[in-house]
C-alpha cells in the first residue's frame, strides 16, 4: 500500500492480550490505533504480553513475552528465583495459556498487587529475566521508529528498553486508575510513585479523551500533559443503512455488574412492561470470563419474562463487531464507573447510531449530541431515557444524524492514524 503519509514508520505495539473472549476496551483500542496505522501505509508489529491473541483481526507478530502463568507462579512460589525450565514450558502451553484465558478478565489486582508493581517499577530479579527475554525479542526486529507502549502499567518495560535501546516511546494512559485504585491504598500510592518515576522513559504520553486527561493529571501532576487523541473507528466497515424496523437497544461490551448490564435489563423489562414502545428488542453481545457466569445468570431470570425479545449472544469474537451495530437501532452499556472512552460509542457512531448513557465519566464528551445524557443511573431512569428517545422521531433522526458527523470529523481512523503519525515523527 502507498503510505498516505510524507514517510513510513516502524511502529512497535506492545500490548496485554486478554485471550479474545471478551470486548476490552483498552485492548481494541489497540487494535483500532494498529490496524489504522498499517491501513494509513506503516509497518505495524504487535508483540503480546501475558495472555496470547489469537483473532485474524489483531493477530500478535511475535512470540508472547511475559506469559502470564509462569511470571504469576514465578512471583508466587519461588521468589527472586526463576521457574525450571520444564516447568516453564508446561505452564507456557498453550492449553495452560487457553486456561488463564478463559478466566480472564478481573478488574480487581486483588492477589495480584506484587505483580502490578513488578511490571512497573521493573526492580526485581524475575521481572529483569522476563525483561530481558522481551527485549532479545526486540532487537530481533528490523529495528522499530518508535514503540507503543499500551498502559502506563507496563512502564517498567519503558526503562528496561530505554536502558539498552536508543528508541523513541510513546505510552497510552486509559483507565489505569480502575486497577490500581483496587490494589489497596499502600500499593496504590507506590504504584502511582512509580509510574511518576518513569516519566523520564517515556517521550510522550498520550490519551483518549480530556475527561481522562484531567484524571491522570491529578494522579501525578508532574505528568507532561497528555496528548488527546480519540479513537478511530473504519467508517467503511461500519457503515449501515437504516435502523431494523423494531425498536432494539444494543448492549456491546463485556457482560459483567460493573459495565451495568443488570441495570439495562430491569429497564428494559421495565418498558415491555409500560408498553410505550411497540415491538421493542433488546440485543446482548461482548463475550464474558468464567468470573461472569454466576452475574450472566442473573441477568437472565431478570429477562425471563421477556425471554424471547432479548437476544444474548454466546459468543465473541473481534470480527463480529460491525454486523452487531447493524442490528441495533442505539447503543446502551450504562457503566458503574467513570470511563477513560467509551468505543463502543465510537462504533455506534460510525454505524449512525445514537446512545443513551448515564451522565457520568467521560460520556458527556465522547456522546455529544449524538443521544441522551441521564443522571441517576437507576433501571427507573434509563428506562424513562431510553422511552424519550424512542418516542421522539425527529429526536431519534437528529441524534442518528449527528451520531454520523462526530464519526467522520471526530472518530475516523484517518484522523486518529493522522494524529498518531504527527506525535510520532515529533519525537523519532
Amino acid at each position: 500500500m502507498v503510505s498516505e503519509f510524507p514517510s513510513s514508520l516502524k511502529i512497535l505495539f506492545i500490548v496485554p492480550g486478554s485471550g479474545d473472549s471478551f470486548y476490552c476496551g483498552n485492548c481494541f483500542r489497540d487494535s483500532l490505533h494498529a490496524g489504522a496505522l498499517r491501513r494509513a501505509g506503516h509497518d505495524v508489529t504487535v508483540m503480546p504480553l501475558y495472555l496470547p491473541l489469537a483473532h485474524e483481526s489483531f493477530k500478535a507478530d511475535t512470540p508472547l513475552f511475559f506469559p502470564a502463568v509462569s511470571y504469576y507462579l514465578a512471583r508466587k512460589l519461588f521468589g527472586q528465583n526463576a521457574l525450571p525450565r520444564a516447568m516453564e514450558r508446561v505452564l507456557n502451553s498453550k492449553f495452560m495459556l487457553g486456561l488463564a484465558a478463559s478466566f480472564s478478565g478481573s478488574t480487581s489486582a486483588k492477589g495480584l498487587e506484587d505483580m502490578t508493581l513488578s511490571m512497573i517499577t521493573g526492580d526485581d530479579g524475575i521481572f529483569a529475566r522476563y525483561a530481558g527475554e522481551l527485549i532479545r525479542g526486540v532487537a530481533c526486529l528490523d529495528k522499530p521508529d518508535v514503540v507503543h507502549l499500551s498502559s502506563s502499567l507496563l512502564t517498567g518495560i519503558a526503562k528496561a528498553l530505554k536502558r539498552t535501546m536508543d528508541i523513541p516511546i510513546v505510552c497510552t494512559l486509559q483507565d489505569e486508575e480502575l486497577w490500581i485504585n483496587s490494589l489497596g491504598e499502600t500499593h496504590a500510592a507506590a504504584a502511582w510513585r512509580g509510574i511518576a518515576d518513569n516519566l523520564r522513559y517515556i517521550d510522550k504520553f498520550i490519551t483518549s479523551s480530556n475527561f481522562y486527561k484531567n484524571v491522570i493529571l491529578s494522579k501525578i501532576p508532574s505528568i507532561p500533559a497528555p496528548e488527546i487523541v480519540y479513537p478511530g473507528v473504519d467508517l467503511e466497515k461500519y457503515a449501515a443503512g437504516a435502523p431494523p424496523e423494531n425498536p432494539t437497544v444494543g448492549f456491546f461490551y463485556r457482560m459483567n455488574r460493573e459495565n451495568g448490564l443488570d441495570i439495562l435489563a430491569e429497564a428494559f423489562v421495565k418498558l415491555k412492561r409500560r408498553g410505550s414502545i411497540e415491538n421493542l428488542k433488546l440485543k446482548v453481545g461482548g463475550g464474558f470470563s468464567g468470573k461472569d457466569k454466576r452475574f450472566l445468570k442473573h441477568v437472565k431470570r431478570i429477562l425471563n419474562p421477556y425471554r424471547h425479545d432479548a437476544e444474548m449472544l454466546s459468543e465473541y469474537n473481534l470480527g463480529e463487531h460491525p454486523g452487531f451495530y447493524r442490528d441495533i437501532s442505539l447503543a446502551c452499556v450504562p457503566l458503574r464507573f467513570d470511563e477513560g472512552a467509551g468505543l463502543y460509542l465510537c462504533e455506534a457512531f460510525a454505524a449512525g447510531r445514537p446512545a443513551v448513557e448515564p451522565s457520568t465519566g467521560s460520556f458527556d464528551e465522547i456522546l455529544g449530541n449524538a443521544g441522551v445524557l441521564y443522571s441517576n443511573n437507576t433501571p427507573d431512569v434509563l428506562a424513562d431515557a431510553l422511552e424519550t428517545l424512542f418516542a421522539d422521531k425527529n429526536l431519534f433522526q437528529r441524534c442518528c444524524n449527528n451520531a454520523k458527523r462526530l464519526a467522520e470529523t471526530r472518530y475516523n481512523e484517518k484522523i486518529s492514524a493522522k494524529q498518531l503519525y504527527e506525535i510520532y515523527t515529533a519525537i523519532v
